[in-house]
């Protein structure tokens, strides 16, 4: 009696699970579904959690990986407005919008829906590439290129397209690599070298006319303190002359003063080092030291 009771709990356990596999289904948090009913398309799942379906064959769970994918041009050439060639690498960020459309039209294949995106892509990039100048993307300046405006404009263009068309939702696009085409990579050079050359003729440029500047402000200095000092020596020397010129007059109205004061002074000069002299002693101005103020003799 038992072991009957055992075996129908057992068989209980296992027909409810073979029933939970076969009429219920879990969608993960990176999935999305899509559910058929005889082949043709249902209903979208795009919220995770448990769900139930009719068995198979009567309808179908398609599940697909929703989080971003990454897709990549390759390394193509391209011509600007201004007919110069690049070679662009892009890269793609998208993700799965619709799955119905995913399903229908490219039967769940990654691959077969990075084919379609690729095409996509690629005239995109050309068409937003005739758009801009050569110096738009590859210029020494940085502020002047125009990457960032490139990118949003290619994700643009293919934004909408590629949701409506296909289900597929674009995130992000980027540039990747871009380079130059063999046949103009030597133009570009000497242009980057000329551009360069004419840089640094400007700074030498500006850098000569600033030295100028400095040297002609320091002449004009120099001319300045050249002039005063001039002025400031012509109107010492006119004030000595004319002092020299006051006390000569005052001399001139006593000659024996005037004597007097030349044979001090030289004996001044004399004496101002230690000197041992051998003259008679009414030579001037030693005749001085002996209180003699008379009209000094020549020497024999």
């Amino acid at each position: 009696m038992q072991n009957s009771r055992l075996s129908f709990v057992v068989g209980s356990l296992l027909l409810l699970i073979f029933l939970a596999l076969l009429l219920c289904f879990q969608v993960r948090t990176t999935e999305v579904a899509a559910v058929t009913t005889f082949g043709r398309y249902t209903r979208d799942i795009t919220e995770p959690g448990l769900y139930f379906r009719l068995p198979v064959p009567i309808q179908s769970v398609y599940r697909f990986d929703k989080r971003l994918q990454n897709f990549e041009r390759k390394f193509e050439e391209s011509t600007t407005r201004d007919a110069r060639n690049l070679l662009v690498t892009v890269y793609v960020g998208w993700r799965i919008e619709s799955a119905r459309r995913f399903l229908e039209l490219f039967g769940g294949d990654m691959g077969k829906a990075e084919n379609t995106l690729e095409g996509l892509v690629r005239n995109a990039k050309n068409a937003v590439i005739g758009r801009y100048v050569f110096s738009d993307l590859i210029s020494p300046d940085r502020t002047a290129v125009k990457f960032d405006q490139f990118e949003s404009d290619v994700l643009k263009e293919i934004a909408g397209p590629a949701s409506e068309k296909y289900g597929i939702k674009i995130e992000l696009v980027g540039v990747k690599q871009l380079g130059l085409p063999e046949t103009i990579t030597g133009k570009v050079f000497e242009r980057m070298r000329a551009e360069r050359d004419r840089l640094v003729k400007k700074y030498l440029g500006e850098g000569n006319a600033r030295a100028q500047e400095i040297r002609s402000e320091a002449d004009r200095k120099r001319d300045e303190v050249l002039a005063k000092a001039r002025a400031d020596a012509l109107r010492i020397m006119g004030e000595a002359d004319a002092q020299a010129s006051k006390e000569l007059a005052v001399l001139e109205k006593n000659p024996g003063l005037a004597v007097f004061l030349y044979q001090v002074n030289a004996l001044k000069e004399s004496l101002r080092e230690r000197t041992t002299l051998f003259l008679d002693q009414k030579t001037a101005p030693f005749n001085l030291l002996s209180g003699d103020r008379s009209k000094p003799t020549a020497n024999p």
